[in-house]
């Protein structure tokens, strides 16, 4: 494998990366040239809101050759183009062969959520104190146990659902996960006895994994799209980000059955106040959990 790596202006990346693909490329990445540095430049909104720019100022161009001859064809092309004058050649090189599937796989290892709870992949065996496991493998979707909010959540509903079997579902009811991604927070209240669970989140993609990955873990819960969630519950949870988090604060909140719990995360400790004042007028907010500059806010209702 070879890899071509150029440098281009934002108004030549579409151009370039289009004339790479044609001059068959095996794959083309984007990144910005300047990422780490000062001049990086952010390019991806939260969910709700428009991206602050369509593209970074500069951009580092990557395309992927069979081999080193197809890569200085693909290059003498490009050379030949009247835009190629706007661009740069960084370099060429030689690419290791990889066992992607392995790398992939060693990337991703069991995640402790309690001594007792843990996210174990399905090529891995669970460590010998899990008594309670969610097998959950990397998709397309958000939720892999990783990210420190997704963890903090666990934690709540492991917390909050200890016990025998008529104190969990006293304690964790009818649960709500708003923005289910993976579905992990919404199996994971499975695992900690909830039967009635409502999954839902605005992207298919999402719906999909949950619907797979509740099958694998052999719990029942309905997935679906936000329209499904109706009536009250008590265990509301949602581990979206803060702009999406205050917008929905009307919807979250009229979902909480009275002394249900309403749990929150995606949120950056510097937010907290504003998710206070988005949430004043339903309930107060406090912070329970911090891991890693992130928080988890919740309120009983």
């Amino acid at each position: 494998m070879f890899e071509l790596t150029l440098m281009c202006p934002e108004n030549r990346v579409g151009t370039l990366s289009d004339t790479l693909e044609a001059l068959d490329a095996l794959s083309v990445s984007i990144e910005d040239a300047d990422a780490q540095t000062d001049a990086e430049q952010a390019l991806f909104g939260e969910p709700g809101m428009p991206p602050p720019k369509t593209g970074w100022q500069r951009s580092r161009v990557s395309a992927l050759y069979a081999s080193e001859v197809l890569a200085k064809e693909a290059l003498d092309l490009l050379q030949a183009q009247d835009f190629f004058a706007d661009c740069q050649l960084l370099g060429m090189q030689a690419v290791a062969e990889q066992d992607w599937v392995r790398l992939t796989q060693s990337q991703f290892t069991p995640v402790e959520i309690t001594p007792e709870f843990w996210i174990v992949p399905t090529w891995h065996e669970p460590p010998a104190q899990a008594r309670i496991v969610i097998r959950l493998d990397p998709g397309l979707a958000f939720g892999t146990g990783t990210h420190p909010t997704t963890r903090m959540c666990l934690r709540w509903i492991a917390q909050r659902g200890h016990g025998d079997e008529s104190t969990v579902n006293h304690a964790l009811g009818r649960v709500l996960d708003y923005g289910c991604g993976s579905g992990i927070l919404a199996i994971g209240a499975a695992k900690y006895g909830a039967t009635d669970i409502d999954a839902v989140d605005i992207d298919d993609a999402a719906v999909e994994s949950t619907v797979l990955n509740a099958q694998a873990n052999q719990v029942h819960l309905k997935a679906g799209f936000p329209d499904a969630a109706t009536g009250v519950y008590q265990t509301v949870l949602a581990n979206i980000l803060a702009t999406p988090l205050k917008v929905l604060a009307p919807l979250l909140w009229s979902h909480v059955a009275p002394g249900g719990s309403l749990v929150l995360a995606g949120i950056l400790g510097t937010q907290a106040d504003e998710l206070k004042a988005a949430y004043a007028p339903y309930c107060q907010l406090v912070i329970s959990d911090q891991q890693e500059g992130w928080i988890l806010m919740t309120a009983s209702n």
